[in-house]
């Protein structure tokens, strides 16, 4: 059974607690927002509205709602207007009702909104020289077309310079709902000026490659066949979850943090704690790159920035009790603003649920026969999102034994392009007849506000090597871990060396253990990617981020996009790569950890109609953060409710 869990709500007459400062705007703060733009003169009714965000407060926020006293409430704006070039940076009181401060960014563009999606569509479909490049393929129908609109890049390709573009791929659908994934229209791209509402160019490769009409889909409403279901698996908690809920604050067995949501990274973490010591300040995925491995026809241009070229806010998806998550669950709603200044309104955004996590730790005393076992469980906080073609999955894990997890689960419908029925590209895998998927990866860069048992934390670097002098090693078996302190931002620019055992450990030189080493946790890099792209290439450049698996910046509030704040044609400039040539100091201090990592894929048959899930992700685990396992105090227990089959309860 699955069950939806209600947030806990003051008792009638009594005096509402203080809203957490961190709490996300909601659909008032974003309208009030949008009015005291709107009251500024320089912008005044036609503008546009890229983000409307909070602006998170200092850690002073924190102690004074600690103290039972609210916090004034700031946001963060970035607002253009649709006749002319640039972005408008701001920050407004939502208080005192002003902008506090403006900047203008004359190069900057807006990243690709979901309003956008259909009109850039319809842009494309209504052009001559696009329909004519339909026609020589066969194609008469526009309505059955159906155009992606990708992000440009920045190429330096005549004509464009100075653009708001899309870079756009197409494919044919047959039928209401066929799945047009299957139909792709190889060699021809329009480019759109979005800002103009018009195409700039059609290019097109030639049509000696038909588009591949086999039908593969997958809905279910297409299938006349299903494999024998299984029995029914029902999470049930007859006492409902373990974890409360108050707005959004969440506390679960010794846990506590802030579920935030924004428009750009989507889900985010602040706040986290263990059994009341702080751990991480900030948790997100800052950006995600997809850059392909294949130069031909247009497809040397599909490097695209999910997160800053579009922003994951408006693309999560609104989840279904009973098919998204199981078990008692607990959603929370989004708000955002369109880009008229309207609310943006996502029904259960955002699940929070609990699992079943195995054993947490057992041991057998083979002399006395004794055994002892604790199963643990894990909360979870989850978002998907659907980028065009793909959804990305996120979930965050907090287990019994003090540990937080990330997993990214990848699925969708991989990006398809057409071949000669046997001939696929040296770049790509055909998955059905005269259709191919290119080979790809999915970097993500989670960014990390660390702070292990409170301010003041270090960076360590933790390889392991074979004991290499004869006289220590006379058996050969000898190696050892060498720890080493990374002291400033340049130094601290590391990648993965699995030939090491290589891990980062945040520690605190302030705080010891009961062993007197300073309290930890541990960075374990399990899925990092070697890139392939050139250096010195466009998408090289505008993915400089991707050449470390971690970089470790001193915190400057300022400083919030690995890539870039403005992706949308990005030079590559402004990024967490800008960031370390000031070589701050890193020792004792706020820091902030960008780890990349992510998935490197090579299509299979088994991606298409629909790809099942492929996962990676990281591990924050504690090294010296406590002085015994932390799951040690669960208390011994047997699930009444497991069966043995053919029997009828536990153990019979």
């Amino acid at each position: 059974m699955d069950d939806l869990h209600h947030s806990t709500t003051a008792e009638p007459g009594a005096t509402p607690a203080p809203r957490h400062p961190l709490t996300p705007l909601d659909a008032a703060e974003l309208l009030s927002a949008v009015a005291i733009i709107r009251a500024n003169k320089t912008f005044g009714d036609h503008v546009l509205f890229e983000v409307i965000e909070l602006k998170e407060p200092a850690p002073d926020a924190l102690a004074a709602y600690m103290a039972g006293r609210s916090w004034p409430r700031e946001a963060r704006a970035n607002v253009f207007l649709a006749d002319k070039p640039g972005i408008w940076r701001l920050t407004l009181s939502l208080t005192d009702s002003a902008v506090t401060s403006q900047s203008f960014h004359p190069e900057a563009r807006p990243m690709i909104q979901l309003e956008q999606f259909i009109q850039i569509e319809d842009i494309v479909r209504a052009h001559p020289d696009f329909i004519a490049a339909c026609a020589k393929r066969g194609i008469t129908d526009m309505s059955k077309v159906c155009v992606d609109p990708w992000s440009a890049g920045n190429f330096s390709v005549p004509g464009e310079e100075g653009g708001y573009l899309s870079h756009t791929f197409a494919w044919l659908r047959l039928y209401e709902n066929e799945n047009f994934y299957a139909h792709p229209i190889e060699g021809v791209n329009a480019v759109v000026d979005i800002k103009a509402g018009k195409v700039i160019r059609v290019d097109d490769y030639g049509a000696e490659i038909p588009v591949p009409m086999g039908e593969y889909n997958y809905e279910a409403q297409f299938r006349t066949e299903f494999r024998k279901p299984l029995k029914p698996l029902d999470i049930v908690q007859p006492d409902g979850p373990s974890f409360e809920l108050d707005g959004r604050v969440i506390s679960w067995d010794k846990w506590r943090c802030v579920i935030g949501f924004n428009a750009r990274e989507g889900l985010t973490l602040h706040d986290i704690a263990h059994d009341g010591r702080p751990i991480v300040q900030r948790a997100s995925i800052a950006e995600m790159v997809v850059p392909y491995g294949v130069p031909d026809n247009g497809h040397f241009r599909k490097n695209v920035f999910d997160i800053g070229e579009y922003g994951l806010g408006k693309l999560t998806n609104s989840l279904t009790l009973g098919c998204d998550c199981l078990g008692h669950i607990a959603y929370l709603d989004a708000d955002l603003n369109t880009m008229t200044g309207d609310i943006f309104h996502i029904e259960k955004a955002i699940c929070i649920h609990e699992e079943d996590d195995g054993i947490l730790w057992k041991h057998w005393d083979f002399r006395t026969g004794r055994t002892e076992v604790r199963r643990g469980r894990k909360l979870v906080i989850s978002s998907i999102c659907t980028v065009g073609n793909y959804e990305y999955a996120f979930y965050w894990y907090f287990d019994q034994a003090g540990m937080i997890e990330f997993e990214m689960k990848a699925t969708g419908i991989i990006n398809t392009s057409a071949c000669l029925p046997g001939q696929p590209s040296k770049y790509g895998v055909e998955v059905a007849p005269g259709v191919q998927g290119h080979i790809h990866q999915h970097a993500f860069c989670a960014r990390l506000e660390m702070a292990v048992d409170g301010p003041g934390n270090s960076i360590v670097e933790c390889n392991c090597h074979a004991e290499e002098d004869p006289a220590k090693n006379p058996y050969g078996n000898a190696f050892y871990q060498v720890d080493t302190v990374l002291k400033t931002e340049l130094e601290a620019c590391r990648r993965a060396n699995p030939d090491t055992q290589r891990y980062w450990k945040i520690i605190n030189p302030g705080k010891l253990n009961h062993t007197g080493k300073p309290v930890g946790y541990k960075l374990m890099p399990d899925a990092t990617l070697t890139p392939y792209f050139k250096s010195g290439s466009p998408s090289g450049i505008r993915s400089n981020f991707m050449q470390n698996h971690l970089w470790v910046t001193k915190f400057d509030p300022e400083e919030r996009y690995p890539a870039g704040e403005y992706m949308n044609h990005s030079t590559g400039a402004g990024g967490v790569a800008d960031f370390v040539k000031q070589d701050r100091n890193l020792e004792n201090t706020a820091l902030v950890l960008w780890h990349v990592f992510g998935l490197h894929h090579q299509v299979r048959t088994e991606d298409f109609p629909v790809q099942p899930c492929i996962t990676t992700g990281f591990k924050l685990m504690p090294s010296g953060f406590f002085d015994q396992n932390p799951g040690i105090d669960i208390a011994p227990g047997v699930n009444r409710a497991s069966k043995l089959h053919g029997a009828s309860c536990c153990g019979q």
